[in-house]
C-alpha cells in the first residue's frame, strides 16, 4: 500500500513536468530551410525573371491558379472554378471571396487593375511580353499602338473576371500559374511606391508573409492567417538562403546546415547519388548559347552552325557536366505529342566547309569575340569546354567572361554580348514555351533573331486548337529557327538536381517542371 502511495505521489509530481514538457514540444516550430541560389533581385512578381524568385513567390503570392505538386498542372487559386467557351478563346473565372493580408479584399477588378499595370509600357516589365502572348490587344497595349481599353480583360463584377484569348491557347491554364499573372496590391504599392515590398510594408495574399530581407543573409516568411488555404499549410517558417557558391550550399545540406538544396556541385554529383536523399528527374528544360544574330559574323547562319555542329556534346555531358544531361539539338525537348526537329547535327568537317564559306578558312581573320556567362562553376567549365572545342576545331579564340547574375542579366537583355549562354526552363508544358520568345522583337529574344516565316508559324499556331497540325506549324517553325537558321545552339536538355530526405519531409514531389509549392510541404 506504501508502495502504490509513494507510487501515486511521484505521478503527481511529475504530471505537471510530463504536461509542460507536451507543450514545449507542441510549441517548436517546425522550419524549413531552403538553399535557394542567388539573391533575389526584387519580390514584386511583375518584375520577376528567375528560378530563385519564383521560389519565393510560390510563397507569397498566388493567381488564378496555382500549381499541383505532383503534376505541376493548374489547379484552382484564388479562382475557384472557371468556364470556356466552346471555341477556347473566353475564360470566365469565379473567384473566391478572399483578402490581401492585411484584409483589403480581392475582387476581379484586383485582377484587371494588377495585369493592366504589368502590361503598361511605361512600367517596362520583364516579362510582360509573356501575358501579351495570351490576351487579345494585350501586345498592341503594351507596344504602345492601343491604350489600355484593347485588353480583353473584364471584371463582371466583384468576383467574375473574364478573359479574351489570342486564340485557342490549350496551355493557358498552367500557364497562368505563372507570375507574371500576378495580382499585386495596390493599395500598399499607392502608399509605399516600391517600398511595398519591405518586410514592414509587405502586403501579400500567398500562404505565407514576408517576415525578414537580409539581403546576401536570409528572407523569411510566415504563415498567412488571411489565406484562403490556411489549413494546409504545416510549416511555421521558411528560410530562404541566398548562396551563389554551390560548394558552399551543399556543403551546408550535407551539414543538416537546410534542407533543400536546389542543385549538386558537379564535383558531387557521383557522392550525391550514392545518398538516399539525392533526387534527379528530366526536367522541362534547354541549356544553350546564344548568339547576337546581328552582329558580325554571328549574322551569317553558315557560322552559326559551323559553331554549333563543331562541337562533341555527348562528352560534354559525360565528362564536364556528369548529372545525366541529355545532349540537345532541338529547341524544345522531348514532350508529348511533339517531335523535335533533328537539328544539325555534330560534324567538324562540315563546320571546317561552312566556316571556310563564310570567309574565315582554318579560322583566319575569324575576330576574337567572348562567351558571356553569369558566375556559376559549372559555366564556367562548359565555356572552357566550349572554347577548346571551337580552338581545336576550327581554329577560333575565344575569351570568356563571367559576371554577377544581375549584370548579366542586364547584359542579356540589352543584348551586350557575342555569344552568351543561357537556359530556359518551360513555363507550362507545350512546345510553344520554347519558341515564342524569339518571334522578332520579342523581349526575351536577346540574340535579335529574326525570320517572317518564323513569326508567322508561331502566330498561327497561337490561333489553332489542340492537336496534331497545331504540333506540325510548331514543328515548322523550330525546323526554320534551329535546322535552318541555327539561331541559338542548344547543348543539352536539363535534368534537375536536388537533395531533400523525403523520408523526413512530405508535400515535395519530383516533377518534369521541378515546381515545388511550399504550401504543401510539412514535416512527417
Amino acid at each position: 500500500m506504501k508502495k502504490l502511495l509513494v507510487l501515486l505521489l511521484s505521478l503527481l509530481v511529475c504530471l505537471p513536468l510530463l504536461f509542460a514538457y507536451g507543450q514545449k514540444e507542441a510549441a517548436e516550430e517546425v522550419e524549413f530551410i531552403i538553399w535557394n541560389g542567388t539573391e533575389p533581385e526584387t519580390l514584386d512578381p511583375q518584375l520577376t525573371s528567375d528560378v530563385p524568385e519564383h521560389r519565393i513567390y510560390y510563397s507569397l503570392g498566388e493567381g488564378l491558379v496555382t500549381s499541383h505538386p505532383e503534376k505541376a498542372t493548374a489547379v484552382p487559386g484564388v479562382a475557384e472554378s472557371w468556364e470556356i467557351s466552346a471555341d477556347g478563346t473566353v475564360y470566365t473565372f469565379h473567384l473566391r471571396k478572399t483578402t490581401w493580408s492585411d484584409g483589403v479584399p480581392i475582387t476581379a477588378y484586383t485582377f484587371v487593375k494588377s495585369w493592366l499595370g504589368m502590361l503598361d509600357p511605361e512600367f517596362a516589365a520583364p516579362y510582360a511580353w509573356f501575358p501579351a502572348m495570351f490576351i487579345k490587344g494585350a501586345a498592341e497595349y503594351n507596344a504602345g499602338e492601343a491604350g489600355h481599353e484593347a485588353v480583353k480583360i473584364k471584371a463582371v463584377d466583384d468576383y467574375t473576371f473574364r478573359m479574351e484569348l489570342v486564340g485557342p491557347l490549350p496551355y493557358v491554364l498552367d500557364a497562368l500559374a505563372h507570375y507574371s499573372f500576378a495580382i499585386v496590391p495596390l493599395h500598399a504599392i499607392e502608399k509605399y511606391g516600391k517600398k511595398w515590398t519591405s518586410p514592414e510594408n509587405w502586403v501579400g495574399n500567398g500562404p505565407f508573409i514576408l517576415e525578414e530581407w537580409k539581403p546576401q543573409e536570409k528572407l523569411t516568411v510566415v504563415p498567412n492567417d488571411k489565406y484562403w488555404d490556411k489549413d494546409t499549410v504545416k510549416l511555421d517558417r521558411i528560410i530562404y538562403l541566398p548562396i551563389d557558391d554551390n560548394t558552399t550550399g551543399y556543403n551546408m545540406y550535407v551539414n543538416a546546415e537546410c534542407d533543400w538544396a536546389h542543385t549538386i556541385p558537379r564535383d558531387q554529383i557521383d557522392a550525391a547519388k550514392l545518398r538516399d536523399d539525392f533526387q534527379c528527374a528530366k526536367w522541362l528544360g534547354t541549356y544553350s548559347y546564344v548568339f547576337q544574330n546581328e552582329r558580325k559574323p554571328f549574322d551569317d547562319p553558315k557560322v552559326r552552325k559551323a559553331l554549333a555542329i563543331s562541337i562533341d556534346r555527348k562528352t560534354l555531358v559525360e565528362k564536364v557536366t556528369r548529372a545525366g544531361e541529355i545532349p540537345a539539338l532541338s529547341m524544345v525537348p522531348d514532350m508529348t505529342g511533339y517531335n523535335p526537329t533533328p537539328g544539325n547535327a555534330e560534324n567538324v568537317e562540315l563546320a571546317k566547309k561552312l566556316l571556310a564559306e563564310a570567309g574565315y578558312p582554318g579560322g583566319a581573320g575569324f575576330p576574337k569575340f567572348t562567351i558571356l556567362h553569369n558566375t556559376h562553376e559549372a559555366h564556367k567549365k562548359i565555356a572552357e569546354y566550349i572554347q577548346q572545342q571551337w580552338e581545336e576545331n576550327l581554329g577560333i579564340k575565344v575569351d570568356i567572361i563571367n559576371q554577377e547574375w544581375k549584370t548579366y542579366l542586364a547584359n542579356r537583355r540589352a543584348g551586350n554580348f557575342d555569344v552568351a549562354r543561357a537556359g530556359w526552363i518551360g513555363d507550362y508544358q507545350d512546345p510553344n514555351t520554347f519558341l515564342d520568345m524569339f518571334v522578332t522583337g520579342g523581349a526575351m529574344n536577346s540574340g535579335k533573331y529574326s525570320n517572317s516565316m518564323y513569326d508567322e508559324l508561331i502566330e498561327k499556331a497561337a490561333r489553332m486548337p489542340a492537336g496534331p497540325e497545331r504540333m506540325k506549324a510548331l514543328r515548322e517553325a523550330e525546323d526554320i529557327f534551329i535546322t535552318q537558321d541555327q539561331g541559338v545552339m542548344p547543348i543539352y536538355s536539363y535534368v534537375s538536381l536536388n537533395m531533400i530526405d523525403l523520408d523526413k519531409w512530405g508535400g515535395w514531389h519530383v516533377n518534369v517542371m521541378d515546381w515545388h509549392p511550399v504550401k504543401y510541404i510539412y514535416k512527417k
